[in-house]
């Protein structure tokens, strides 16, 4: 028996895809949605033959096109007969220090990170509207905590945008609907392999996308994750000097 419908934007790789490997393992049926179709494609014929009692839907998404999450949304919502929970998830983390002349690189990342998150966050509220609840998440970062410096400086500056839409969508108390934002730490994920090899308090990724899957099934409002070390680390970061934070993080 299905526990659910889960929209996971971002679902072709990195933490999208272990989401949908172990939201399926814990019974939901998925709709996943990102740009490279042909790696939803295998994913979900993997997710059919792990779990041939569940449901698995895929749509390309391309969240930077202004009107592609509506259509989206409501074309998975329809073949689904609605969606319980949807994962904004798509992300991007491209950038350099301001004024180093790769603005491109920037915006590419403030235009996916936050206007597509807007937008994402717009369509899934639409439904939850008109079917009267939903749990709507949204994928922060522990960079959000506090500006960070050179090639994070946008991305960072993205993500505490989506941790704001996410508190000021509490703030409204829109019947029904709960509302999730989870701060996930270092995971290691295709996104940061550049890095992965020297950054402190990195996971891997089904390690990581554990404590997230965790958060989202309690429904938390807010979530660090892991919870060690990145709950007192999160704590540290919102309290200390900057000069502090950047050598911690």
């Amino acid at each position: 028996m299905s526990r659910g419908t889960c929209l996971i934007t971002g679902a072709s790789s990195g933490l999208g895809e272990e989401m949908a490997r172990q939201f399926a393992a814990l019974g939901w049926d998925l709709a996943l949605c990102a740009r490279r179709v042909e790696r939803l494609e295998r994913l979900r014929d993997e997710l059919r033959a792990r779990h041939p009692d569940r449901r698995i839907e895929i749509a390309a998404l391309d969240v930077t096109d202004p009107e592609a999450p509506f259509t989206v949304v409501r074309q998975l919502a329809d073949t689904l007969g609605g969606l319980d929970r949807v994962i904004v998830n798509a992300g991007l983390g491209k950038g350099a220090a301001l004024g180093t002349g790769r603005h491109d690189a920037n915006r590419q990342t403030a235009m996916t990170n936050f206007v597509g998150a807007l937008a994402q966050t717009e369509a899934a509220l639409e439904h939850f509207r008109e079917r009267g609840g939903g749990h709507l998440v949204l994928i922060s970062s522990v960079s959000a905590l506090r500006g960070m410096r050179r090639a994070m400086t946008t991305y960072a500056a993205s993500k505490a945008g989506v941790a704001a839409l996410a508190e000021g969508i509490r703030s409204e108390r829109v019947p029904g609907v709960d509302v999730s934002v989870i701060y996930p730490g270092y995971i290691r994920s295709e996104m940061n392999a550049h890095v992965a090899h020297r950054t402190k308090f990195m996971v891997d990724t089904p390690t990581g996308v554990r404590a997230m899957v965790r958060a989202i099934e309690r429904r938390r409002t807010n979530a660090r994750v892991p919870a060690w070390p990145w709950a007192p680390i999160g704590t540290a970061m919102k309290l200390l000097p900057l000069s502090v934070v950047r050598r911690m993080v």
